[in-house]
């Protein structure tokens, strides 16, 4: 059986379906996602092991509030599939060319090594036939060559996320699958208004509702 393991680079993902959404506003009901439905719509039933989302908690009180209820959603739902590994935030300070004034940035850090690594230790010990990365960032690319080298049995395969894209990835690969094109995958996946189980309730955040 061809074992199936996700990796969501959740910046990249989360702020391209914002993007999407400012186009399309529709695509604002696809926040509240359910992780297991979509990614199963792309695969034969049965073969998924895992879903692993990367992310950090934002520094904003509302952003980390609906965040942590999207995660914790598809947790309560999928205890032994999904998992969130979190990196942090640390501020960066940044000149504005124009007014030469400088101001803290909250920049993401360790997602992109929490991936890395990861997915080869996923490979070293076996728990995966075919590695998705859900990505457009080119700092992966040396993680997917590095694999495609080392474990040639293994298949690599990546989607980018609405509204990105990324040449060299396309050039290490050739064949991706575009995200956007595939809205009825993501309606097929809004998780209902409420999750609950064991006296648990998560609700979706009034402001994720088109």
């Amino acid at each position: 059986m061809n074992r199936v393991i996700f990796y969501f680079d959740g910046f990249n993902f989360f702020n391209g379906l914002k993007e999407r959404a400012m186009e399309f506003p529709v695509w604002k009901n696809y926040y509240w996602i359910d992780f297991i439905k979509l990614c199963e719509q792309f695969i034969q039933e049965g073969q998924l092991i895992s879903v692993k989302y990367f992310t950090a908690p934002p520094s904003n009180d509302g952003q980390r509030s609906r965040q942590s209820a999207l995660f914790s959603a598809n947790k309560l739902l999928y205890p032994d599939t999904f998992s969130q590994i979190n990196g942090n935030y640390q501020n960066k300070t940044i000149e504005c060319k124009k007014c030469r004034k400088k101001f803290e940035h909250p920049e993401e850090k360790r997602t992109d090594v929490n991936i890395a690594v990861s997915m080869m230790l996923d490979c070293f010990n076996n728990n995966a036939d075919t590695l998705v990365l859900i990505s457009a960032d080119s700092d992966q690319v040396p993680t997917i060559q590095a694999i495609k080298k080392n474990f040639p049995e293994k298949k690599v395969k990546v989607y980018f996320p609405p509204n990105r894209k990324s040449a060299e990835l396309l050039a290490v690969l050739r064949q991706v699958v575009y995200l956007e094109n595939n809205e009825d995958k993501f309606r097929a996946s809004v998780m209902p208004e409420k999750i609950q189980s064991g006296g648990k309730v998560y609700t979706r955040p009034f402001e994720w509702k088109h």
